[in-house]
């Protein structure tokens, strides 16, 4: 009943603010939550898209980040799920840890890690990435989503929403860890998927077309899909001898 209702409360909000594209001459966006009063922030269109492809990779000891939701959503043969968080309140969170400094993380731990819409809000994002390399499992993998069009996240405030990437930015930081060959880096999006996000429209409020219509050159969501190679001699300068990278 409660999601009945939540559903035709948001198509009314559409109905009485409606998104005509060819007259969004404002200077405040329709919603001031990604789209979610309205409906579903379009971002997740593409992110949750991106982990239906590869939900057979979400399986055994599944890392994810704040909450498991899309462990148990997307999850094939899950055998354990876990949460990794910041903040040590998150009564979900099984390991408190900035991804920046996770030396308290045991290496080796996962075999699979979530890790979507997060390193935006990370300054040391070669860091990071580098831990995540160092937690997986030989054999892991790494299903990760970045920001390249996005508002700035009024939870974290000016001061630490500090990155937007794109698919060469991404190429270059997850290949130095992983190894160019164990990467797939993919862009999702449209200027019009763009606009409508930045906007505040959901995605209800395009057509299916208009949402899979994706433009290399300008892309909404980023999508890494990374693999930590099985055999020893390839496992890189991140897990040797326990040095990381610095950026």
């Amino acid at each position: 009943m409660e999601t009945n209702d939540r559903r035709w409360q948001q198509r009314l909000r559409r109905l009485r603010r409606p998104a005509w594209l060819g007259t969004l001459r404002r200077l405040t966006p329709l919603s001031d939550s990604w789209g979610f009063d309205r409906g579903t922030p379009v971002d997740r269109y593409y992110i949750e898209q991106f982990l239906e492809q590869n939900r057979q990779d979400i399986r055994g000891r599944v890392l994810e980040i704040r909450d498991s939701t899309y462990t148990h959503r997307f999850g094939t043969g899950v055998e354990q799920r876990e949460v990794l968080d910041v903040n040590p309140s998150n009564p979900q969170a099984t390991h408190i840890a900035d991804l920046a400094a996770a030396e308290a993380v045991p290496s080796n731990l996962f075999d699979c890690f979530l890790l979507t819409q997060t390193l935006q809000f990370i300054y040391d994002t070669r860091s990071a990435i580098a831990h995540t390399f160092r937690i997986l499992r030989p054999g892991g993998v790494l299903l990760a989503t970045v920001p390249s069009v996005s508002r700035l996240a009024p939870r974290y405030g000016l001061t630490t929403d500090y990155w937007r990437f794109t698919p060469a930015s991404c190429s270059a930081l997850f290949g130095e860890v992983f190894g160019a060959d164990q990467i797939t880096v993919s862009a999702y999006g449209s200027v019009l998927s763009a606009v409508a996000f930045l906007a505040g429209m959901a995605q209800e409020e395009l057509s299916p077309t208009e949402l899979e219509t994706n433009d290399p050159y300008f892309p909404l969501v980023i999508a890494i899909r990374a693999v930590k190679p099985s055999e020893p001699e390839d496992v890189r300068v991140a897990e040797r001898g326990g040095e990381l990278p610095h950026g």
